[in-house]
């Protein structure tokens, strides 16, 4: 049925993401497998799932899982290696289609993007016949399917496009959004990391209609001037975000190899706190600040998987960079997996003099800032290392092996 007239009206944002990516590709590749649990990653006793068919998510098999873990819950999965090349290959077909759409295209990973459809409605229709009409194009040239959201704004689309998974479109319109956020959870939130739905929880908002009704000001003294505002926008469905195309990367961090896998989490915060303290003193050598914090995880199968989260305020404070990375590597749920390397990188870099950033600093985080930029001091007159968070001066032996910086 055509979508209805006004179906999509005040709608130009389109969030596309491929349903269970990998694991698609895979029973492309292998037809004999469709319908059946599939799980892409390694095997044996130190394989971690990278991706997981609907078929084994519904025995609880999810990404970041050890494969082994994976098979006791579903034992008729096959388990395929994965080949990240042919990945990379369909994820260029995709995003090529996307961009004969719109030349406004934000890709987030290799299996979802952002397009901005304003300027395509004359030549094919409202965004709503465009997402059907991209869904159709993506099964038909690649034999996968995608879940669309449509909306008038990236936050929005983005969570529209959960709500429809798998191979679904969900249109929400600016008059509908209200009723469509409220009943959410809070941790649908962008921003709400575990450490800040535990902090809300405990304050009884539960669902994104409760954090709504509250004070900003009162939010404010609850997360932080900045979260506590980010959040309340959000919550009445406001976000200025614009979808920017083939934003120029930049990008720097650092990651480390160990010298033997490590499965202690106290370890891998350890570690994850030094990354992140070596990498906000590269952003505030070079006056940047990060809009984007992401984490690399490489297993001992040599699996490896990234996470990153947008932060409401850009930074470049370390210890603002390490809950964050920390809070993306407690999301993962690991269960003791054995791990060979972590890497924090701090991504979107802006310029730190163009930047809202320092309006916004709280009384607490101008004492981290200020207390990091006499660690540089220090650092230059010194030596790199002079001065060191306490929970990096005693450590259970030297596991590294090299540490890597990527600028």
């Amino acid at each position: 049925m055509a979508p209805s007239r006004g179906r999509a009206e005040g709608c130009s944002v389109l969030h596309v993401d491929m349903d269970a990516f990998f694991a698609s590709v895979e029973v492309r590749r292998h037809p004999e497998l469709a319908g059946t649990p599939v799980i892409v990653g390694g095997a044996g006793n130190r394989g971690v799932v990278t991706s997981a068919t609907y078929e084994a998510r519904a025995y609880g098999v999810h990404a970041a899982m050890p494969t082994a873990r994976a098979l006791r819950l579903c034992p008729t999965a096959t388990v395929l290696p994965g080949d990240m090349a042919l990945y990379a290959e369909v994820s260029r077909s995709v995003m090529a289609l996307f961009r004969s759409i719109t030349p406004l295209v934000e890709p987030l990973s290799l299996d979802e993007a952002f397009l901005d459809v304003s300027g395509a409605g004359r030549r094919l229709g409202d965004a709503a016949e465009i997402g059907e009409y991209l869904r159709a194009r993506v099964f038909d040239e690649q034999g996968i399917t995608c879940s669309v959201g449509v909306a008038g704004t990236k936050f929005v689309a983005k969570l529209a496009s959960t709500r429809a998974k798998p191979d679904g479109m969900l249109v929400v319109r600016p008059a509908e959004v209200i009723d469509f956020l409220h009943p959410l959870p809070v941790g649908a939130l962008w921003g709400v990391g575990a450490k800040t739905e535990e902090v809300l929880l405990r304050l009884g908002l539960c669902t994104v209609g409760d954090l709504a009704h509250v004070p900003a000001r009162t939010l404010q003294r609850a997360v932080g001037p900045a979260a506590g505002g980010h959040l309340h926008e959000l919550a009445w469905g406001r976000d200025p975000r614009r979808v920017v195309p083939d934003e120029p990367e930049r990008s720097t961090g650092h990651e480390e190899t160990f010298g033997t896998d490590v499965d202690d989490p106290a370890v891998i915060h350890r570690e994850l706190l030094r990354l992140a303290e070596r990498t906000a003193g590269r952003l505030r050598a070079g006056g940047w600040l990060a809009r984007t914090v992401s984490i690399k995880v490489r297993f001992a199968d040599f699996t490896t998987i990234t996470r990153s989260r947008t932060l409401g305020v850009p930074t470049d404070v370390g210890q603002e960079l390490y809950e964050t990375a920390r809070g993306l590597f407690d999301a993962l749920g690991l269960d003791r997996a054995r791990i060979r390397l972590v890497g924090v990188r701090a991504e979107r870099l802006v310029d730190a003099g163009s930047a809202p950033r320092q309006l916004e600093l709280g009384a607490r985080e101008h004492g981290r800032r200020d207390a990091e930029l006499a660690a540089d001091r220090a650092a230059r007159r010194f030596g790199a290392g002079a001065v060191r968070p306490a929970t990096l001066l005693h450590r259970d032996g030297d596991r590294r092996v090299r540490d890597h910086p990527r600028g």
